[in-house]
């Protein structure tokens, strides 16, 4: 069941990975909140079936918690981390996670009564390092300005806490039901869509205006991130939530950075012998989680 876990959560994030880029290089002139709303709109219309006569067996208290999850990790966070992807980049913004780990394993220490061991402690503070690394590296562009950057930062770190609250709220609903975890997945992202619906108006407005450019290339882009990032990242997400330790989940799903760093120069990123120091690093790290 481990293995089931770590490889979860490292499919998880090469999804993000990929998706993110994707994201990133959408030409749309919807807003972050609006984009979320799509994507999650799509996504669930993919995967309702799954609620289609579970509705009437599900527990109360974990769905609850789940719905709420949803809302704060899905609705919230991926809202501000859109917002951040646009000014920060996709390296950038996912570098963010590099608090996740720590902040996660010590809340799962505190709220879960579960409490990494040394090894597992040595691998979670090597993929932090990692992707710290990666963080610091200084931008070899900054076309909005350094205010825009500072902005960036910000909305990147409310999209870490409300993704680290999320995680926790998915984690402690799965350990206390044996509900399965694309299910779960589901479940958050009605909570999300629900959440975002009164934006449902702006968005057709926007999806109706006419464009100077043929929408042909985009909506291969919407559906294929929304794919990776929504409907696999998360369900996969789950899984490896279900199956590992909240820390030790967060500490693997917090390679999505390092795995961004091949993908730098698609968006004139040159991440250079840092950025390559950090991935060995992170696979340093992943190894000791994985063994241990």
């Amino acid at each position: 069941m481990v293995a089931i876990g770590v490889a979860a959560a490292l499919l998880a994030a090469l999804c993000w990975t990929v998706s993110s880029s994707l994201w990133r290089r959408l030409p749309t002139s919807l807003g972050p909140a609006e984009l979320n709303l799509l994507k999650n709109l799509i996504a669930l219309t993919l995967q309702l079936p799954l609620l289609v006569g579970a509705a009437a067996s599900l527990p109360a208290g974990p769905t609850l918690l789940l719905l709420l999850s949803g809302v704060l990790g899905i609705a919230l966070g991926d809202s501000f981390y859109f917002a951040a992807l646009r000014r920060l980049g996709t390296r950038r913004t996912l570098t963010f996670d590099a608090g996740g780990p720590a902040v996660t394993a010590a809340a799962g220490s505190l709220l879960l009564a579960e409490v990494p061991g040394p090894q597992q402690w040595l691998g979670i503070g090597l993929i932090s390092l990692a992707v710290l690394l990666v963080a610091l590296q200084r931008p070899d562009r900054s076309p909005g300005g350094v205010a825009e950057l500072r902005l960036g930062v910000v909305l990147a770190l409310a999209a870490l806490g409300c993704g680290g609250a999320g995680a926790l709220l998915a984690r402690a609903a799965l350990r206390a039901s044996a509900l399965d975890p694309w299910l779960a997945s589901t479940l958050r992202l009605a909570a999300a869509t629900l959440v975002l619906l009164p934006l449902t108006g702006r968005l057709w407005g926007h999806l109706r205006r006419p464009r100077p450019r043929p929408n042909t290339r985009r909506w291969p882009l919407v559906l294929v991130a929304t794919l990776l990032g929504t409907t696999a990242g998360i369900g996969l997400q789950q899984l490896a939530l279900a199956s590992l330790p909240g820390g030790l989940a967060v500490a693997l799903l917090a390679t999505a950075p390092v795995m961004a760093v091949p993908l730098a120069p698609l968006e004139g990123d040159r991440p250079g012998a840092l950025g390559v120091g950090a991935a060995l690093l992170a696979l340093a790290g992943v190894v000791l989680v994985a063994l241990s």
